[in-house]
């Protein structure tokens, strides 16, 4: 039996910098809906650095969707665009305030990882878990944070490259009647 019913949100934008703050308001309200607020921060300041590093790297174009699932006990926050080149994890000396972004969504993230598409763009990602789920009481939150491959889990600070993994959860596999899909579009 199913105690939480799959959810989801799309946002469609160009990564402009007025965007990035609308799609951060539109996805706190979207788990204040939810009734997550113990996730907004962390939502919020995830899909902001992503939606940074889409307007600062990205090529040809800055258009990007975030979308947002809430699947049983973990909520995933992705941005896909069209620049096939994958970001890594920046090995920043301690004053640089650049390139800290996914070491950023890395720490404060049960998992994240990134995706090539079959159309020559990649999709970033990262999971939280909910509060007060068997599955989060489980994972805990000790240790370093780990990025989730179809195989036993990396610690992060063995990472140098970008790397490759599929969503912690299937979240395209959800049935089709067990989603309540919310579509905004914010005009680039």
């Amino acid at each position: 039996m199913i105690s939480r019913p799959n959810k989801h949100c799309t946002v469609e934008l160009q990564a402009l910098p007025p965007r990035i703050g609308q799609v951060r308001r539109i996805v706190s309200a979207q788990l204040r809906y939810w009734h997550l607020d113990q996730l907004i921060d962390s939502a919020a300041l995830g899909v902001t650095e992503l939606l940074t590093n889409v307007h600062r790297h990205a090529e040809p174009d800055k258009r990007c969707t975030v979308e947002i699932d809430l699947v049983l006990d973990q909520l995933t926050v992705s941005v896909r665009d069209h620049d096939p080149r994958l970001p890594r994890l920046a090995d920043n000396d301690a004053g640089s305030t650049h390139g800290r972004g996914l070491a950023l969504v890395a720490a404060f993230s049960s998992s994240w990882g990134v995706q090539e598409r079959h159309d020559g763009g990649k999709v970033v990602w990262f999971a939280l878990d909910v509060p007060g789920t068997k599955a989060a009481a489980q994972r805990g939150r000790a240790g370093l944070p780990t990025v989730t491959f179809g195989r036993p889990a990396l610690e992060l600070s063995t990472l140098q490259e970008p790397v490759l993994v599929e969503p912690p959860v299937p979240v395209r596999a959800a049935a089709l009647h067990d989603r309540a899909p919310v579509r905004s579009a914010v005009p680039g």
